[in-house]
């Protein structure tokens, strides 16, 4: 009798514990979706600075270990956001300081436009082909005198003035944003050991050792996506420029500066210096356009084919074919940051898609547990023992267990 009795009481307690269970899952859910929705402007810059302290975090813990911080750890976390700053700030500059140079230059153009309008330029005349109706249509639209004027009269509208403030307040927008990503990279560098440490015990709560695997995939991946796409955009901006200076091309500087850019991006590199070989062409050198275009696509070809699969799949094992659809389909979700995370996100579903065709040992990871992170992928752990899953770490003092 007294079995009976007991048992409604197991079943009420467990039913309590099952509702109880639901809706904390209810609650996490509701301010999980409540908390993106408050920070959905702020996503994407919360995201750079993950990816930039991910990036950076070797060369950061070499500095630290070098220099140990003081108490508060401000030092180096300031001074790494502050190259960062300067990096990012230094070639903004630089094109408001050659804008500010070529503005005098402009203005006596726009004013000879405006009395005689704009020449028809040399070259037309040696197109092999359209020459005369090329010339005749720049005649009848540009060369005749007071085109700055019906240029501003067609320009001067009330959709233009929207225009103008919109972009206004876009470009105030991206200022906060970016002062945001700076601030958040500071504390992701001051407090990464922390936000490391309980990032990991709770992967491994969650999702037990493959939790750290992908995490660590996901890290190496940031880490050899920087090498291939930003170092060797770099590399390529600084090649392409000594060719430009070596050619002729007007701002070499400023057109190896956009070549660098446009080389993180597949495909971008040509578009850059097919711009410096139109101008040459603009100008009548034939020979040097030549030049400039077969030293971009050599260089663009063996950047592409030899140096960028040996350090982005040759860090992550990720075939390069991954790697590219990782890096177009992330642009064209995501913009830029889509470089860096595009490849991430395929380098952790083919990590996940190994351990389940070939298991634990296939992928180097034998008994299925993970090595210990270390600092080479960017996550450190210092003066921590991990937990196991769902554990919690040990403190000194206290009883083996």
């Amino acid at each position: 009798m007294e079995r009976t009795e007991a048992e409604p009481i197991r079943h009420s307690a467990s039913d309590n514990a099952c509702f109880q269970a639901i809706f904390r899952v209810l609650l996490v859910a509701g301010l999980l979706g409540l908390g993106l929705y408050i920070l959905a402007g702020f996503l994407r810059a919360l995201v750079w600075a993950v990816v930039l302290a991910v990036a950076l975090w070797p060369l950061f813990a070499r500095a630290r270990r070098r220099l140990p911080p003081g108490r508060h750890n401000l030092l180096w976390p300031a001074v790494f956001t502050g190259l960062v700053a300067l990096v990012l700030l230094l070639p903004v500059v630089a094109l408001a300081v050659e804008a500010a140079r070529e503005a005098h230059d402009l203005l006596a153009y726009a004013r000879e436009a405006e009395r005689n309008g704009i020449p028809v330029p040399a070259f037309v005349a040696h197109l092999p082909y359209g020459a005369e109706a090329v010339s005749a249509w720049w005649n009848a639209h540009l060369a005749h005198a007071g085109l700055a004027h019906e240029l501003s009269e067609r320009l001067n509208t009330a959709s233009n003035r929207d225009l103008t403030r919109s972009l206004g307040a876009g470009l105030v927008h991206r200022v906060v944003l970016f002062g945001f990503c700076l601030l958040a990279l500071f504390f992701l560098f001051r407090e990464g050991d922390t936000v490391i440490a309980q990032g990991l015990r709770a992967s491994h709560r969650l999702f037990g050792p493959r939790g750290e695997r992908v995490a660590r995939q996901m890290a190496a991946s940031v880490h050899g996506t920087v090498d291939g796409l930003v170092l060797v955009g770099l590399g390529e901006g600084v090649l392409l420029g000594i060719v430009y200076a070596l050619t002729g091309v007007p701002h070499p500087v400023l057109f190896g500066a956009l070549t660098a850019v446009a080389a993180m991006i597949p495909f971008g590199a040509p578009l850059a210096f097919g711009l410096a070989a139109a101008l040459l062409l603009a100008g009548g050198a034939v020979v040097p356009a030549v030049i400039v275009v077969a030293a971009g696509f050599v260089v663009t070809f063996v950047a592409d084919h030899f140096v960028r699969p040996a350090l982005i799949g040759g860090t992550t094992r990720l075939p390069f074919l991954w790697v590219l659809l990782g890096i177009l389909g992330g642009v064209e979700t995501f913009g830029l940051l889509g470089l860096f995370v595009g490849p991430a996100v395929m380098a952790a579903l083919i990590l996940l898609w190994r351990e389940f065709t070939d298991g634990a040992e296939a992928v180097g990871d034998p008994g299925g547990q993970s090595p210990p992170v270390t600092e080479d992928v960017g996550v450190a752990v210092q003066g921590r023992d991990l937990p196991a899953a769902g554990g919690a770490p040990d403190r000194p003092g206290s009883p083996a267990r």
